[in-house]
This record gives structure tokens, C-alpha cells and sequence, in this order.
């Protein structure tokens, strides 16, 4: 008997793809109507990412009307009559690599942080190499910055402040003004951020010279920090 849909070699679609968690994604793929619904995952998985056992394919018109769900992997896909369209992608696997937004949403990626105390641990950095050349020749490291660094930039700099520093406008609270003995010659602020932006919690290479929450304390230079004026 004879098929109930007969499909010419050259027969193609092109469809709009788009993604139920990359919103961002969105692809105008040609497909052969001969191709099996497995195939046509297969094409996706290589464009998108999501796994071919978490695809659920969807066809909609260019009404946004939904037209079939594409549930037979073995059937080919002129079965379902497709026409240039749209085509849904979503992902059925809460576990996805694409599910939680993150993937367009890099604030939501937890970023790497290590401690001063397990930096110094650590060998082979580049700390170390400075700290071995220096102790080879102590001449070679030696700083030209004067003690005086900075001062005049501290003359309206006090502890309590509220201040933004650059780059990024990170607000925070002015903790420390001063020198800094395990830093770099010159005048330093200390500040706490609102959120948690900075390196450590006022610890710096073994000196302590405030308190905060961990990772809200960071040591900048004076022309960074620009004091807010409160009204």
C-alpha cells in the first residue's frame, strides 16, 4: 500500500528554532522532511546542547499557534506536515546544563575566590617568584614610590565614610586610612563593600588592619575612592 505521504528527495523546511531556557537563542535551521525526529534532536543537540532524551520538539505556525508535538523519534518529520515556521526547543531535564538562566547570566556563576592565607600557601606563584628574586637581590625590587604616596589625596578621606570606589562604582564604608607595611609604599584605603566584592575581611598578607564580613574588605589607592556627600 502505499505511503500516506509521499516526500521528494529534495523536499526541505526551514524552521525558526528557539529554546524554553536560552531565551537568547534563536537559529533558522534547514532540515530534509526525510529526517527522522531523532536526527533532527541530533542536528539541535550539536547547535544548542540539550541532550537528545531531553528534547521535546513542538511545531508552531506563524500565528504562534501550536501545530503538533514532535513525540515519535522514528517517524520522519514530513509526518507532521511542517511549514516554514517556528519550532520550540524545550528542555525537559531540571538538571540541564542550560536550565537556571546562567549560561546568558553570568552574575549568576559562582566565581572563583581563595584567601590570602591559602594563596600563601600555595607554591610556584607569582608571589613566590618575587619573594625568592627579592631575597637573590634585594636591589632588584626595590621601590621608587615615596612614603608619601598619595597623602595629599587622604585630606578628606576619614574612617566612617560612605565612598564609592573605582572601577565598577562598588559602594562601601571607609575602615582604614593610612600606610600599609605589608602593601606597596604610599597612603592606602581600607574599605568594606556594601556586597561581598572585595578580597578578604581586612586581613592582608598577615596584618589586620580592619574587621569586616569575609570577602567585603579591599585595599585601594586613594584616587580611586571618591567620598559620597550625604545630604
Amino acid at each position: 500500500m502505499a505511503s500516506r505521504l509521499q516526500i521528494q528527495e529534495d523536499e526541505s523546511v526551514s524552521l525558526l528554532v528557539t529554546h524554553s531556557n536560552i531565551k537568547s537563542f534563536s537559529a533558522d535551521v534547514r532540515f530534509s522532511l526525510q529526517m527522522t525526529v531523532e536526527s533532527v534532536k541530533e542536528k539541535l543537540w550539536r547547535k544548542c546542547g540539550t541532550s537528545v532524551n531531553s528534547m521535546c520538539l513542538e511545531l508552531y505556525d506563524d500565528t504562534g499557534a501550536k501545530i503538533s508535538v514532535l513525540d515519535d523519534n522514528l517517524r520522519q518529520l514530513g509526518f507532521y506536515s511542517p511549514q516554514d515556521g517556528y519550532s520550540s526547543l524545550p528542555d525537559l531535564d531540571p538538571s540541564s546544563v542550560t536550565s537556571g538562566g546562567w549560561l546568558e547570566d553570568t552574575s549568576l556563576v559562582e566565581k572563583y575566590s581563595i584567601s590570602e592565607e591559602a594563596y600563601d600557601k600555595l607554591g610556584g606563584t607569582y608571589r613566590k617568584f618575587k619573594e625568592k628574586l627579592a631575597s637573590q637581590n634585594p636591589s632588584i625590587l626595590e621601590s621608587k614610590i615615596s612614603d608619601h604616596y598619595m597623602e595629599d589625596l587622604c585630606a578628606y578621606i576619614k574612617v566612617g565614610d560612605r565612598c564609592e570606589v573605582e572601577p565598577g562604582e562598588k559602594r562601601g564604608v571607609i575602615k582604614f586610612v593610612g600606610r600599609a607595611e605589608s602593601l606597596a609604599p604610599g597612603f592606602w584605603v581600607g574599605v568594606q563593600y556594601d556586597e561581598p566584592l572585595g578580597k578578604h575581611d581586612g586581613l592582608v598578607k598577615g596584618t589586620r588592619y580592619f574587621d569586616c564580613p569575609p570577602l567585603q574588605g579591599a585595599m585601594v589607592r586613594p584616587n580611586k575612592v571618591k567620598v559620597c556627600i550625604e545630604l
